[in-house]
């Protein structure tokens, strides 16, 4: 039996939420099938921008090499470059979750403590990595990471203002 709260709202007991990753107050979008069953997504604003994302990604790619990934808070939205296919659609880990909850940007390097495995099935087959929360609305909705095969001192300051960048553009098309 589906329960309402006083605004209005579904409530989605707590079981649910832990096992399909919602955060109380993550918008949901609720459908019905022609059984009757009631279905729910997640509602994910950046989502919105994934054909736009991955133009982006693919730029970004071209430009400076490597790996090239969007995401929402719970997956890949957008990948280019090389590995795409390995990243494309894959939920993120609980690592790059936590540096999107707490809107760290970052540039790190495969030995660093700090270094984030950006699915929950990652090789990491890449020496260094950028990654900068895209924040909307004043929320953090996802991020945007730059991998490299090159070493921290040959492309830290680039990568990071890169992706910087991209966050900050991507944040904004959302809000307009």
């Amino acid at each position: 039996m589906t329960q309402w709260d006083d605004l209005g709202r579904v409530v989605v007991p707590k079981e649910i939420r832990r096992t399909l990753r919602i955060r109380e107050g993550d918008p949901l979008e609720i459908y019905t099938d022609r059984e009757g069953e009631i279905i729910l997504k997640k509602y994910s604003p950046i989502g919105e921008l994934s054909a736009f994302a991955e133009q982006y990604a693919e730029s970004l790619a071209q430009t400076m090499g490597g790996l090239v990934c969007v995401s929402d808070r719970d997956h890949i939205i957008a990948a280019a470059g090389s590995g795409k296919k390995d990243y494309n659609g894959k939920q993120i880990s609980r690592q790059l979750e936590s540096v999107i909850q707490n809107r760290v940007h970052r540039v790190t390097d495969r030995n660093d403590s700090n270094f984030v495995r950006i699915t929950t099935d990652d090789r990491a087959d890449y020496q260094t990595q950028a990654i900068s929360t895209i924040i909307s609305d004043g929320d953090a909705v996802g991020a945007v990471i730059l991998c490299s095969a090159d070493s921290l001192e040959k492309s830290g300051g680039a990568q990071e203002k890169l992706v910087q960048t991209a966050a900050g553009f991507l944040g904004r098309q959302m809000e307009s």
